[in-house]
């Protein structure tokens, strides 16, 4: 299967309010429409997950950012520019978004994901599309396709074959939450 026909059908897929394993630009994912709230719920229940614990989003842009957060803060562009790893920025003012997809002071984690396969996917999808690790929580996330645990594949609604060969190590992102006033604080 080519990775345009892979991208196709996982964007086939979120359209319908389904669930989706992929491979980002850190460890595999268990994606879904962020706008939709039974397709979060999922993601939750999948994993086994308290809806309390936020999960963040990947977009494929700036624009696309902009579209849920309220107001980007300028030390956000700055991070956004000069960050060169996959880094995820917790945003006050989530807009848009599932409801149960926004943690309970309004923020949400982003990430600008610029790695082929999963920045043209969010392309493709023209939304932003939840990425949180591919494992039962309390569990260790799954870094390749070999790791997935089998009781996962069992409940998504489409795996995607891009990249399923790789066995190399891979690192969850960066996470840096950003305050009202710019403050910038380093979670992971």
């Amino acid at each position: 299967m080519t990775q345009e026909q892979d991208i196709k059908n996982a964007v086939e897929v979120m359209r319908k309010g389904g669930v989706i394993l992929y491979p980002t630009d850190t460890i595999w994912g268990i994606g879904c429409d962020a706008t939709n709230e039974e397709a979060v719920a999922r993601v939750y229940k999948i994993k086994q997950r308290d809806d309390s614990k936020a999960l963040i989003c990947l977009v494929d842009s700036d624009a696309r950012l902009q579209r849920y957060v309220r107001q980007v803060p300028d030390v956000g562009w700055q991070l956004i520019d000069c960050i060169e790893k996959p880094t995820t920025i917790i945003f006050d003012g989530a807009v848009n978004l599932a409801p149960n997809l926004i943690a309970e002071d309004g923020t949400i984690g982003i990430r600008i994901t610029k790695e082929p396969f999963s920045h043209e996917l969010c392309y493709r999808f023209q939304k932003a599309i939840v990425s949180t690790s591919v494992n039962i929580s309390g569990e260790p996330a799954a870094q390749n396709y070999r790791d997935i645990d089998p009781r996962i594949i069992e409940q998504v609604d489409y795996v995607c074959f891009s990249r399923r060969q790789e066995h190399k190590p891979h690192q969850p992102s960066g996470i840096i939450k950003l305050g009202m006033g710019g403050e910038v604080k380093i979670i992971r």
